[in-house]
């Protein structure tokens, strides 16, 4: 794959979960708010305000492709892109389920944590591995590494 392409994918999925976010988010204030109790909008609430998080968190890689590592970043829009379908979709199903199902489904809060593990994860492995530097950075660190041990000497 291409650096154009992933930027391209990166781009495209990260709009397309903040417009769904923003769909969603809509939805919840205006359908949803008299028929699901607060506590199940909030839970919902929560589920659109992360889908927002890790779509900027998208469109930031893509914008920031060529200073970063590209597998980190492959791996990375992974765990972001299903982190944020399993982690938000849950709570989504979660905070609707009588509406559409009839019962509370209670154990659908426990699909949450997996996609949280993916979002923290990805967050881990961009702080440990993202960024690269380019070749003009590490030729200034090296000529400040020579000149602080010149300095030094003198």
């Amino acid at each position: 794959m291409t650096n154009h392409t992933l930027q391209k994918q990166l781009f495209q999925t990260g709009s397309f979960l903040a417009g769904t976010a923003l769909a969603l988010g809509a939805f919840g204030a205006h359908a949803l708010r008299e028929q699901i109790t607060d506590q199940y909008l909030n839970v919902y609430e929560t589920g659109v305000r992360y889908q927002f998080f890790h779509a900027f968190a998208l469109l930031i890689l893509a914008v920031f492709l060529r200073r970063l590592h590209e597998k980190t970043v492959k791996l990375a829009f992974f765990l972001f892109t299903s982190g944020a379908i399993i982690f938000s979709g849950s709570l989504y199903l979660l905070s609707t389920s009588m509406l559409w199902y009839g019962e509370d489904l209670k154990w659908l809060g426990g699909i949450t944590p997996i996609g949280g593990v993916a979002l923290i994860t990805g967050w881990l492995l961009m702080a440990v591995k993202g960024y690269k530097y380019t070749s003009s950075e590490e030729s200034h660190s090296s000529r400040s590494s020579r000149k602080h041990k010149t300095s030094e000497t003198s």
